[in-house]
């Protein structure tokens, strides 16, 4: 299972950098390796941390990255990310399963019957120019990121195009980089709770940091096309597998 293991890495981390959801990919497999799904969850941030460092310098050398914007909804997140992980900790595992099924299958909603948010390529005016506002969103956000991180990539795309008025390739630039922020806070938590399998955790995050290479040298125009196909598969496949259908 471990070649396994990394090719869902590339997936997933090719995924995650060109839009987001890879770890609906990661945490079921680690799930269905035989890692209780909190375990999973925190296993899954060392791929998640290692990818983004891969994303966002691949972003810095295409040049499409605002580290202004990054610094300052990277802190909102990184202050929300705290609580998010220390609550998801202490969760019983049926329960962290069915909340992540329940959050895939909204994923699996909004990609399915909301095609064009995800296909476009250029972002509108911003619908709310309140600084605190977004603040408050992206600390809400991190809430969410810190206590599982599957899905925070469309979250986070969605707040960069509605309320800083990004177009999707900067918006996944800053994205990248917002999740490299608070990771290695969330991911320590974890850790000093003993909620990590380094060997499994390492394994995925060379798939994750190749996958991360190559999406960040995919040009934009067929990528989200390309991801949607493959993100329907997939989130079906998590979901099934989550409530125990298989």
């Amino acid at each position: 299972m471990y070649p396994a293991v990394v090719l869902v890495g590339i997936i997933a981390g090719f995924i995650n950098t060109l839009a987001g959801g890879g770890s609906a990919l990661s945490l079921p497999m680690l799930i269905f390796l035989g890692l209780p799904a909190n375990m999973a969850n925190g296993t899954n941030r060392i791929a998640i941390l290692l990818q983004n460092m891969v994303g966002t310098s691949g972003y810095r050398r295409e040049k499409v990255l605002d580290l202004r914007k990054g610094w300052v909804m990277g802190i909102a997140a990184l202050l929300g990310a705290i609580p998010g992980a220390l609550f998801a900790i202490s969760l019983d595992e049926l329960l962290m399963r069915k909340i992540i099924g329940g959050v895939l299958v909204v994923m699996l909603i909004l990609v399915v019957f909301k095609p064009g948010i995800w296909l476009k390529t250029k972002a509108g005016k911003p619908i709310v120019s309140n600084k605190i506002f977004s603040f408050l969103v992206f600390f809400l956000i991190g809430v969410y990121g810190g206590f599982i991180q599957a899905g925070v990539g469309f979250f986070l795309l969605a707040a960069l195009v509605l309320l800083e008025g990004m177009d999707l390739v900067r918006s996944n630039a800053v994205k990248v980089f917002i999740i490299l922020m608070y990771t290695p806070i969330a991911l320590l938590i974890f850790i000093l709770n003993h909620q990590v399998d380094y060997k499994l955790g390492l394994l995925l995050a060379v798939g994750n940091m190749t996958g991360a290479w190559i999406g960040s040298k995919v040009a934009v125009s067929w990528g989200p096309k390309f991801i949607r196909w493959i993100l329907m598969f997939a989130l079906v496949i998590s979901i099934l597998k989550l409530y125990d259908v298989f």
